[in-house]
């Protein structure tokens, strides 16, 4: 079937036609903040853009929640601006140092956090460094440059928030969906090859899981998008769990066939073709565990199903699921202390300096050194950005002496402007990861070096001292993070394999219990997916993935059977249920095995949750001991 024009994407220039308009929305964002500014007169109109350009995102609520948690942000930096002052203002060194280490815990709360949450905090840092570093000298005006800098970014909310409603900017649950739905049929695909061949590697399960995992920043800022975003932000939840699930299950099902013959596993394989899931019946050839296992199967695809179509149509899901984060508090840990080191020896290298306006470029180191720290590689992050100063320098150059060139007028500045943040909103979106983080830098850039303000000073010495500024600024903090380099990714795969390990000894403890079993593996696919980020071109990836998986599988089985055990009615089989509940704890295949059979044995009538509650023991059992057997050669590789 070829694909008619109706299906492809609109283009102009070999451009999507969304690009183009998330371009023009950010660009008239951009003047709306300007405009506003000059008209309230604030002391930093360019504030008000530069929020506009940091916020810039192309659906309407991941934009709402970003610009949300901007200003809660700045509250924060704020108040802690003026606690820092009012305790160090007389000791500048002592400022310093405090300064260093609040840039540190925000940092550290960031490794903690995810998504707009994780930028909230690193901005809660930096923004400490705008008001109470750049006022270093008149810690008296530090209070009136907080309230100044919390009206311009109250005001870039404010432009963007409008620009967006009045150009219709698009929602993001369609696009969601979409890629829900895409990970649902990979799911499908990954188990029906898992049943055609039972050693099956362990990098698609674990970038199944990774890509799921990865979605939940974007299941969060469905919140504000309508009035309908946080029913459709618990769908997606419940969704992405259910895939998690799903995941648990084909891998449960591939470990109890895995010794079974041609003919069975065929039969499980045509139960799972697409198809009405209403209609799909169980093959009569399987055993009482294989059963159990493939209905559990099926029994995700439904829910994963369900979820689908309770997004799409804005309903209330049937499982009220969360996705807790797993938090790594030694990774966090030792990107904050980092973080501190690098504000620390660039506050010392610029007092050893004396430059006049020292202040201006340690405040951009802690700007670029905030931003690097929510994305994946801070110091990648650091290199781009030195790669995008110059760039838009040059651009904000042509901008300021060539094309406006000592114009008043404010439409010639809006104008002016077009081509840039079009051009960099535009970038932003391409496909290419590099070319979309240059775009972003230079968004921000570009504005930062022109300032504009009213009247505008067209003043080249101030122009070369900003760009001056921002490239030793970046400069000075490439050179700290290569002096003091982040944890090795041996250390890294170290704490979070160390974790899985001790969280399956203890996995039906207190504190494990706090989610449901479901919610659980979806932490466990968080962890997985920080594993595959570390193991990335490590020839150990083989074995460190698949020892997590064996961690993901042992826990998912364990919690699940828990869970069937407890909802039988205590009956004179219960000390039976103890015994059943105390060999999964201690992951004792054969101590399973042997409670189910007691299970089994103590009621001649066992109803429909006992015989369910012994199937899944059976099958926890197996899954134990699979994962096992899978997971010691590569304990020993890891080695």
């Amino acid at each position: 079937m070829t694909t008619t024009a109706i299906d492809r994407p609109l283009r102009f220039a070999g451009v999507p036609a969304g690009s183009w308009a998330f371009g023009i929305r950010i660009w008239l964002a951009v003047v709306v903040a300007l405009a506003a500014s000059f008209w309230l007169e604030l002391e930093v109109p360019s504030a008000a853009a530069v929020t506009v350009a940091i916020v810039a995102e192309p659906t309407r609520g991941r934009a709402l929640e970003k610009a949300c948690s901007r200003l809660i942000a700045t509250i924060i930096g704020v108040t802690a601006a003026i606690v820092i002052v009012a305790l160090f203002s007389q000791a500048r060194d002592l400022l310093l140092a405090a300064f260093a280490v609040w840039i540190g815990l925000c940092v550290y709360a960031a490794g903690l956090l995810d998504g707009n949450r994780a930028y909230a905090a690193v901005l809660s840092g930096y923004s400490v460094g705008i008001i109470a570093i750049q006022q270093i000298d008149a810690p008296d005006q530090v209070f009136l440059s907080g309230m100044e800098r919390g009206g311009a970014i109250a005001v870039g909310i404010a432009a963007i928030a409008l620009v967006n409603d009045l150009l219709a900017a698009p929602d993001s649950h369609p696009q969601l969906a979409s890629r829900l739905a895409a990970l649902h049929l990979r799911i499908g695909d990954y188990g029906k090859a898992l049943l055609r061949d039972a050693a099956a590697g362990p990098t698609t399960a674990a970038g199944l899981l990774g890509d799921i995992a990865a979605l939940r920043p974007e299941i969060a800022g469905l919140a504000p998008e309508s009035a309908s975003g946080s029913i459709r932000s618990a769908a997606a939840r419940s969704t992405a769990v259910a895939l998690v699930a799903q995941v648990h299950a084909a891998r449960a099902l591939g470990a109890v066939v895995a010794t079974a013959d041609p003919a069975s596993r065929d039969a499980i394989v045509a139960a799972l073709d697409p198809g009405d899931p209403t209609a799909r019946d169980l093959p009569p050839v399987l055993s009482a565990p294989a059963a159990s296992a493939l209905g559990e199967v099926l029994r995700r695809d439904a829910e994963v199903r369900e979820g689908l179509a309770a997004l799409r149509a804005g309903g209330r899901p049937r499982h009220g699921w969360r996705t807790p984060l797993y938090r790594s508090q030694r990774t966090a840990a030792a990107a904050g202390i980092r973080a501190a080191l690098c504000v620390a020896l660039a506050s010392i290298f610029f007092v050893l300096a004396g430059w006049s306006s020292a202040s201006s470029a340690l405040l951009l180191v802690t700007i670029i050194l905030g931003l690097g720290a929510t994305s994946a590689n801070p110091q990648v992050f650091t290199i781009n950005a030195l790669v995008a100063a110059p760039i838009a320098a040059v651009l904000a150059g042509i901008l300021e002496f060539l094309i406006l060139d000592g114009a008043t007028e404010f439409p010639l500045l809006a104008l002016a402007l077009a081509p840039f943040m079009i051009g960099a909103a535009v970038a932003i979106r391409w496909p290419h990861r590099i070319v979309a983080a240059l775009g972003r830098l230079n968004l921000i850039f570009i504005l930062d070096i022109f300032s504009p303000s009213n009247p505008q000073p067209y003043d080249a010495n101030i122009f070369l001292f900003s760009v001056l500024f921002l490239v030793a600024g970046i400069g000075l903090l490439l050179a700290g993070q290569l002096l003091i380099p982040p944890p090795s990714g041996e250390t890294r795969l170290g704490w979070l394999l160390a974790s899985a390990r001790r969280e399956l000894d203890h996995v039906l403890s207190r504190r494990d219990r706090r989610w449901a079993p479901e919610e659980a593996m979806f932490r466990d696919a968080m962890r997985i997916a920080q594993l595959v980020g570390a193991t990335r071109g490590s020839p150990q990836q083989r074995a460190v993935l698949t020892e997590a998986l064996s961690c993901f599988d042992q826990a998912g089985a364990i919690r699940l059977s828990h869970v069937g055990l407890a909802r039988l009615a205590a009956d004179p089989g219960s000390q039976i249920v103890a015994t059943a509940k105390t060999a999964l704890s201690a992951r004792d295949p054969q101590g399973i095995c042997d409670a189910a059979r007691a299970l089994a044995g103590s009621d001649a009538n066992e109803d429909g949750g006992m015989r369910a509650a012994r199937d899944a023991l059976v099958g926890a059992a197996i899954v134990i001991d699979a994962a096992r057997r899978a997971a010691e050669p590569a304990m020993e590789q890891a080695a």
